[in-house]
């Protein structure tokens, strides 16, 4: 967000950021170490232009590695930067990646003055841009920001206790400098808590100190001055209202490590929930808000906090009417904090429940009952993501339900709605490329898999409820095939095939035990060898296909009660429909499914011979020879 909210886009950035990557151990070139006095070495500098020819760019490796074991020839570097001597935007990049090194590898080797001096250059450079007619190019700032951070965390223990004062007294309120005054925000939270850094035990115990003295000396200040930046910005024009965003995007990364106290509050929260109203704003107010709900604290209090954004929200704004809002990417971050506060009363519940505190436990779960709904309109979205979003919450839910001995009639219509949800959702799209798999493409097999957790936890919660749903829709579906679209087809046999793992056995013995399921089960798959759904072509996919023969072998059981039907699933496998399909994708699973099948009935048939193109299966109760008579294949019993 804060690099790319300017929209200012460098075509030289990857070059820039990308020169220095893997240059230790590069040959100096037996140049000798630069002095302060000499300083820049401006033919070195030609090769940061990412059009120099290779001879300049090596000088400047070369130089580069000189400026980092110098004991102070960095100092030209910093020299520039606070004189802003250059103009061109990649040698103040060079400069800030100089005094990073110094910094980050040889702090502690730089006498008091030296380092006074890398202090007051930052300064000075922060000073100059208040003052500046255009703003530096973002990868500069952010640099800049991260120089910021690592000096931050190496000095605010010891010699610079009142960094953030200096910093805030510097930029005040000045646009540019409050979005330097942010980038610098983000980039300390990214080295005090961003677990995708990797920090030794030394640091780690440095950083929870440093968290620790920020909550005790300076937290509050910073949130009042976050306050006063979401307040003046957020009606004025798109450059500022940028840095508005920007406040937001701090707020939502310091939320999880501070006192939920300062920002909680009806001031902060009446502000962010104003937010929510403004179109630019709205995104990152809601992911603030989701961060909020998603820090710890007490059950009741979190019952309490949630049950008031969500009151607000239906209230003024009317957020919970899903169906008159058309943007999107807003509904998926909208969707997220509806998540976050389901998950929240979740939790509030469990940990009541557990302390034994029946009443509020009652009003927790009451709070959850009155989301579902607006949970189930966005599950049911057309947009996947917005789908996706709201999943967690779902699944939540019905671990509660599976909890409970009794369930009362909503709560019964709840998992049926969700059910139906699932099944529809775990529909393909038109637009689905069988052939040429993308990324839009992966994406959904992925939401698909979380979709199937959902059905499993179903299984869980009702099971006899899940099995007729999938009976209603698969016989219904089957029954008419020939006339259906590819996706319901597919969908039905998929929820046939998923039942397998929803509804668990021992040894995969569905056909026996439970009279009523494996009586549901086996009249399914009865259903499905002999519609003739085997037979279904579309012109650009095969996933009818695939689906029937996947459910075939999961439910290989199945033909050792009803052995009749082995025949034409092996004609099946054997023709155009499998083994001499058009489509190399279907041919090649199909040989392994084949191969799977006929292993797993080994009690029920097996090769007895291969003799002149004619293949022979052998049955114990009657033989079967499967001849090839050119094409098709014919099949025909030697007991006829």
């Amino acid at each position: 967000m804060l690099s790319a909210c300017n929209g200012i886009q460098d075509k030289h950035l990857f070059y820039v950021c990308g020169f220095f990557c893997g240059i230790r151990g590069h040959a100096y070139c037996n140049q000798k170490t630069p002095s302060i006095a000499a300083g820049m070495d401006e033919q070195a500098l030609l090769g940061l232009n990412p059009n120099a020819d290779s001879d300049f760019r090596q000088r400047a490796l070369a130089y580069f590695e000189q400026l980092k074991i110098s004991p102070d020839a960095w100092q030209v570097c910093a020299e520039a930067l606070a004189q802003r001597t250059y103009s061109d935007d990649h040698i103040k990049f060079f400069c800030f990646q100089v005094l990073e090194h110094q910094v980050k590898y040889k702090y502690s080797e730089l006498t008091t003055v030296q380092q006074q001096l890398i202090r007051e250059t930052l300064v000075s450079w922060l000073q100059a841009q208040m003052l500046n007619p255009q703003p530096e190019k973002t990868f500069i700032r952010n640099k800049a920001a991260q120089v910021f951070a690592l000096l931050f965390v190496t000095e605010y223990l010891t010699k610079w206790p009142k960094f953030f004062f200096d910093i805030l007294s510097v930029v005040d309120l000045n646009p540019r400098g409050v979005d330097l005054y942010l980038r610098i925000l983000m980039a300390i939270d990214s080295e005090l808590v961003d677990r995708d850094v990797v920090h030794t035990s030394e640091e780690a115990r440095r950083n929870t100190l440093i968290k620790d003295t920020m909550r005790e000396q300076c937290i509050p200040n910073l949130v009042e001055s976050w306050y006063q930046i979401l307040q003046n910005y957020q009606y004025t024009n798109s450059e500022v209202t940028c840095q508005c965003l920007e406040c937001l995007e701090v707020v939502g990364a310091y939320v999880s490590w501070i006192d939920l106290s300062l920002i909680a509050n009806d001031r902060f929260i009446n502000m962010l929930l104003g937010h929510m109203s403004i179109e630019v704003l709205r995104e990152e107010a809601c992911d603030c808000l989701f961060e909020i709900v998603n820090k710890g604290m007490d059950p009741v209090d979190k019952m309490k906090l949630v049950e008031s954004l969500c009151q607000v929200l239906q209230s003024s704004a009317g957020f919970f009417s899903i169906d008159r809002e058309e943007d999107v990417d807003f509904l998926a971050r909208f969707s997220k904090l509806v998540n976050g506060m389901g998950q929240s009363l979740i939790v509030s519940w469990t940990k009541l429940i557990k302390n034994g505190d029946i009443k509020n436990a009652q009003e927790a779960l009451q709070a959850i009952e009155t989301k579902v709904a607006l949970m189930l309109q966005l599950l049911i979205h057309e947009d996947d993501d917005i789908s996706s979003n709201i999943i967690g919450f779902c699944y939540d839910y019905l671990h509660i339900l599976k909890q409970l001995t009794v369930l009362s009639d909503q709560q019964k219509a709840n998992v049926e709605a969700i059910m139906l949800a699932v099944m529809k959702k775990l529909t393909y799209d038109e637009e689905y490329n069988f052939e040429n798999e993308g990324e839009d493409e992966a994406m959904f097999v992925e939401y698909r898999k979380q979709l199937k957790l959902l059905l499993d936890r179903l299984a869980q919660v009702s099971p006899e409820l899940l099995l007729a749903s999938v009976r209603r829709v698969f016989s219904s579906t089957l029954q008419n095939w020939q006339t259906t679209r590819f996706m319901e087809v597919e969908v039905a046999i998929r929820l046939l095939y998923m039942l397998a793992e929803a509804l668990p056995v021992s040894h995969g013995a569905h056909f026996s035990g439970d009279v009523s399921k494996a009586s549901a089960l086996q009249d399914m798959m009865r259903t499905l060898v002999t519609s003739g759904v085997s037979s279904y072509q579309h012109t650009s996919h095969t996933s009818v296909t695939l689906e029937f023969f996947e459910t075939v072998v999961r439910y290989e059981k199945f033909f050792t009660v009803e052995p009749q039907h082995i025949p034409c699933v092996l004609m099946a496998f054997l023709d155009h429909r499998g083994l001499r399909h058009s489509s190399a994708k279907v041919r090649s699973r199909t040989a392994y499914l084949f191969s799977r099948f006929v292993k797993s009935l080994k009690t029920e048939l097996f090769f007895s011979s291969a003799l002149k193109g004619n293949l022979i299966f052998q049955h114990f109760s009657k033989h079967y020879y499967l001849c090839n008579c050119g094409f098709p294949f014919c099949l025909y019993s030697v007991n006829k």
